[in-house]
């Protein structure tokens, strides 16, 4: 694959994440839920494997706070359940399995890791069940938007799953 061609497909993910994420959220406790990132992160596991997802969950993350859209904890979140679904998936060859990924990464690692970051960077000491809840629903919901997608489109129609990461 080229290149432009994977630059282009990393940059439609980013997009769809950062509006998305504007477009369909919901309140989970001190937390919001964003599935949309959920979904793109699954999406982009499967599609372009866990280096390329993680990039693009950490640039939807950096454009989200940059525009006062997001929080710092979009980024253990997102990142590491990104990471997890890619490696998920590349071991399996199984959507499920990479949104099990995702939801691991995000909903219990990812959760348990902003909780210092939101006590040292936001200054609020909640404790881990406060996030835990709200990330497993959101990363359950989104993982699950994200395959329903991914079951819907013709694989070879986006991009090969031959890529280096």
């Amino acid at each position: 694959m080229n290149r432009t061609r994977l630059l282009t497909t990393m940059a439609l993910f980013v997009a769809i994440g950062t509006v998305g994420a504007q477009l369909l959220w919901f309140p989970t406790g001190i937390a919001k839920a964003y599935p949309v990132q959920h979904a793109v992160n699954v999406m982009a596991a499967v599609i372009l494997g866990p280096i390329p997802a993680v990039i693009i969950a950490f640039v939807i993350g950096l454009l989200r706070n940059l525009l006062g859209l997001g929080t710092i904890l979009a980024f253990p979140g997102g990142m590491i359940g990104a990471l997890f679904a890619g490696y998920f998936y590349r071991w399996t060859k199984k959507k499920a399995l990479a949104a099990t990924g995702e939801i691991i990464g995000t909903g219990v690692i990812g959760s348990l890791l902003s909780v210092p970051i939101a006590n040292i960077v936001l200054g609020q000491s909640a404790g881990a069940l406060a996030f835990v809840p709200g990330f497993i629903v959101s990363s359950c919901t989104g993982a699950i938007l994200g395959v329903f997608v991914l079951s819907r489109i013709k694989q070879h129609t986006l991009v090969p799953n031959n890529i280096q990461s």
